[in-house]
């Protein structure tokens, strides 16, 4: 069967919506073990000034999801557009062999990558230009995706300009349609 039209033209107008490409991180106590992912996302926009509320959209059979929902805490990672591989390797579960920790139980290495923990223990990408911590605040339900809203508790990067965020442009990824 053919695409339609309306169909193909609809994938074509969302997909060419300017976004985005972060690192989600979650952090959650699942059976008496401490739980940590990183994952791949484009939907994510700043959604209140006062207070500072971050919105993630995320799916619902997302290991992500399941860890926001336990956790309550989630971070923001904004990486430069020469880290365009880095997102690829997060974009499926990272195995819990895969995630190395020191001596006190905090997360220092998810799949290869340098990481550390912010205050509410989600691990951030130590390379991110950027990142937020954030703590949950609001859930609203989007059928295939739930919306987290976090208040904005942490924040780290430089004191300068955050030039070449990368972008779901500078890659061959696709969300939408």
């Amino acid at each position: 069967m053919s695409e339609a039209p309306t169909d193909r033209l609809r994938r074509r107008v969302l997909w060419a919506m300017p976004t985005g490409l972060f690192l989600i991180g979650s952090r959650a106590e699942v059976d008496g073990t401490v739980v940590r992912n990183l994952m791949t996302a484009s939907l994510v926009v700043q959604v209140a000034t006062d207070p500072k509320l971050v919105a993630v959209a995320v799916d619902t059979t997302a290991v992500t999801h399941d860890l926001l929902s336990a956790g309550g805490c989630f971070s923001v990672c904004l990486l430069h557009r020469d880290d365009k591989a880095v997102v690829r390797r997060f974009v499926k579960p990272v195995p819990i062999d895969q995630v190395l920790t020191d001596a006190q139980g905090k997360a220092v290495s998810m799949a290869g990558e340098a990481v550390f923990e912010a205050a509410t223990g989600a691990p951030v990408l130590t390379r991110s230009l950027g990142w937020l911590d954030c703590e949950v605040r609001h859930r609203l339900d989007l059928h295939s995706h739930e919306l987290f809203v976090g208040e904005v508790v942490a924040v780290g990067g430089p004191d300068g300009d955050l030039e070449g965020v990368l972008r779901m442009e500078d890659t061959r990824m696709s969300y939408g349609g």
